[in-house]
């Protein structure tokens, strides 16, 4: 699936899913320790890629972190920055994220990779090792589910992923997986999180 057809099917539903998921309200407090985890093990810049509406990049600046969020849909990054005036946001894809080599101490890529086509996954987390310092942290949040299989998402067909791939793509990516977390909440599909560290062997 193109990155133009996700962004342009975010496009037209912005503002529903700005309305549907844009806060941090009815977060997991689970998920909220796994995020300020990888803050706290971060020593400088964190990337949120994919961040939407901006409300995660702006929980890590008011949790000290120094932060950049990116995403593809400019409705969302206009969004974030009217919401969040003092965080910065910028557009950009994640196969091509226009940083430095090893500039960035962590990266939070929040259900970010979820509608990309499971072939065109390494692609994006070798572009997370590189931006990121030899052992700086990856968060990356997910579908969870007992196979590798596409199903019909609200805006546009995503992907369920069983951890052991996953972990897998980051392997194979240049990271070591520090931690996993599912669950299934009521009412909601099986989440799926994995804290992971790029190799400090690697170039």
């Amino acid at each position: 699936m193109s990155r133009a057809h996700v962004r342009d099917a975010y496009s037209r539903r912005a503002d529903e899913y700005i309305q549907a998921v844009g806060s941090m309200e009815h977060v997991h407090r689970d998920d909220l320790d796994l995020v300020l985890e990888m803050a706290k093990l971060a020593d400088g810049l964190i990337l949120d890629a994919g961040c939407g509406p901006g409300q995660w990049t702006n929980f890590l600046q008011e949790h000290g972190a120094e932060v950049l969020g990116v995403d593809l849909v400019p409705a969302f990054v206009e969004c974030a920055r009217e919401r969040f005036p003092r965080v910065p946001f910028t557009e950009g894809n994640l196969e091509d994220l226009q940083m430095p080599d090893g500039s960035v101490a962590g990266i939070l890529s929040w259900y970010s990779i979820i509608h990309t086509d499971p072939a065109d996954v390494g692609r994006i987390l070798r572009e997370f090792a590189r931006c990121l310092k030899p052992g700086g942290y990856l968060v990356t949040g997910f579908f969870e589910g007992a196979r590798l299989e596409d199903f019909d998402h609200q805006v546009v067909t995503a992907y369920r992923w069983p951890v052991r791939e996953l972990s897998g793509e980051l392997e194979d990516a240049g990271f070591t997986v520090h931690g996993v977390h599912t669950r299934t909440d009521p009412g909601r599909r099986p989440h799926g999180a994995i804290l992971a560290r790029r190799n400090v062997g690697d170039n």
